[in-house]
């Protein structure tokens, strides 16, 4: 019997380096290719804020019409579901006669129980689900998920050494498709809760999908050669080009971690290898290091208590949540942040260190809020990435000084463009505003004597 297979597409939206797609068009005589949407993903939180907000929606929304685009230069359609998979794909398995659903496989508690539901729905159905959320497949590394160790160096080290990235798989060039399958226009924002001005005021900091992928590894590799200053202008926190901005892309899987990691290694050979390349790989590798050890304890680190089950106190204040949230706790650093998450989903890695850990250790906010906040918000969200990242800030990292880190970053200018408030104040009046009158900028929620030093410091600067 001919089988008829349905590519169901998830976080992995793209052609290239998709061992469900490949494996997909070579065993079936005919596919159906779709996404489908959950709308409860959309939902208000307990927390007053939506589990995915419109700047996310808006970037899986640019990712998937990239996709569909890719699909129909092959000569075949996306089928995108506005409601749930558990209604679009039992509707598509009859409605075309599927006998096998290829898939890429997940791992994290929500998405699991959403899989295991459908499994459960269609016992006929062949489902087979594939790894390519890693560099390192899960199959390769030298230790089992209840092995995996609790700290990134032992885990990289023996990794490095005992394991290899696997190939890329290559874009198809032909796919069979079901006949008579047509298009349809993408779902309706409103179908989602928003409105017309949140939806077009929502503005990415990057387009989403595969195409806009691919073209970012080009331009950051060989097109403008910044890999090659990588290690030294991460910790920035304004523009496009202090990082490598790779983490959206991996979010959804519009590139793979393999096909960076291959372009990494040809670059390497053909113009530049140093500290910075050597870290854009590290990056990949930590990323790999939270995946599977969120996987070694589960739904535990979505947990107040985390996977160590340590108990701190919390204060909960939910007017300084708020303000964190919209970024006016006075705190100037911090603000400029939160708003430029807010208006682009995107925050840089210094940011995200300084804001959390205000968050927890001077707020003394339940980190879960924050992370929950940071998941709604962010276009780069990645389960482990952002769950795991806080609960270290929470339970393992020391503090950081927000005041301090805008100094020693020079985070003026930054702070000027994101605080419109302080846009014409000098370089030490932007950085601790407190100190002066300025009506415009809200008071801190609280200034803490252990910033004595760092204020002091940031008084002796000169006038500018």
């Amino acid at each position: 019997m001919a089988k008829c297979g349905l590519v169901w597409f998830k976080n992995d939206l793209r052609l290239h380096d998709n061992e469900a797609l490949t494996k997909a068009s070579e065993a079936c005589e005919t596919l159906v290719f779709c996404y489908c949407i959950e709308k409860k993903d959309f939902e208000i939180l307990e927390l007053g804020f939506r589990r995915v907000d419109v700047v996310r929606f808006r970037f899986l929304e640019q990712s998937l019409l990239d996709l569909k685009k890719n699909l129909k230069s092959l000569g075949v359609h996306l089928i995108i579901g506005e409601v749930s998979a558990l209604v679009t794909i039992p509707e598509l398995i009859e409605k075309y006669g599927i006998t096998d659903v290829y898939a890429e496989e997940e791992y994290a508690s929500y998405e699991l129980d959403l899989v295991n539901k459908l499994i459960h729905e269609l016992p006929k159905t062949n489902f087979h689900f594939f790894w390519g959320k890693t560099l390192y497949h899960q199959d390769d590394i030298p230790f089992s998920i209840p092995d995996i160790p609790l700290t990134s160096k032992a885990f990289r080290i023996p990794v490095g050494n005992q394991a290899a990235p696997r190939k890329t798989f290559s874009r198809p060039t032909q796919l069979n498709e079901v006949p008579n399958i047509k298009n349809k226009p993408f779902p309706a924002y409103s179908i989602y809760g928003f409105d017309e001005d949140e939806y077009k005021n929502a503005k990415p900091l990057l387009k989403g999908g595969e195409t806009a992928a691919l073209e970012r590894l080009e331009y950051y590799t060989f097109k403008s050669e910044l890999l090659t200053g990588y290690r030294w202008s991460r910790n920035k926190s304004d523009g496009l080009d202090y990082s490598s901005k790779f983490s959206p892309y991996l979010a959804l899987g519009c590139i793979s971690a393999r096909e960076i990691y291959e372009k990494v290694i040809d670059y390497e050979k053909n113009v530049k290898k140093n500290q910075s390349t050597w870290w854009l790989v590290f990056e990949l590798v930590w990323r790999d290091y939270f995946t599977f050890k969120a996987m070694r304890f589960g739904s535990s680190i979505f947990k107040t208590t985390g996977y160590k089950n340590k108990t701190m106190e919390w204060e909960n204040d939910e007017a300084k949540f708020d303000k964190w949230c919209k970024g006016n706790t006075g705190i100037p650093f911090i603000d400029a942040h939160m708003r430029q998450l807010n208006q682009t989903g995107y925050m840089s890695n210094r940011g995200r260190v300084n804001c959390a850990s205000y968050f927890v250790h001077d707020l003394k906010i339940n980190w879960t809020w924050g992370a929950a906040y940071f998941e709604a918000k962010l276009i780069d969200y990645d389960v482990s990435s952002n769950w795991m990242n806080w609960h270290m800030q929470a339970f393992e990292i020391w503090y950081t000084n927000p005041v301090h880190q805008s100094n020693k970053y020079k985070a003026q200018d930054f702070i000027r463009k994101w605080v419109p408030e302080l846009s014409d104040r000098n370089n030490i009046e932007v950085l601790i505003p407190w100190i002066f009158d300025i009506p415009a900028y809200p008071k801190p929620i609280q200034v803490y004597k252990k910033w004595d030093r760092a204020i002091n410091l940031i008084q002796q600067l000169k006038v500018k």
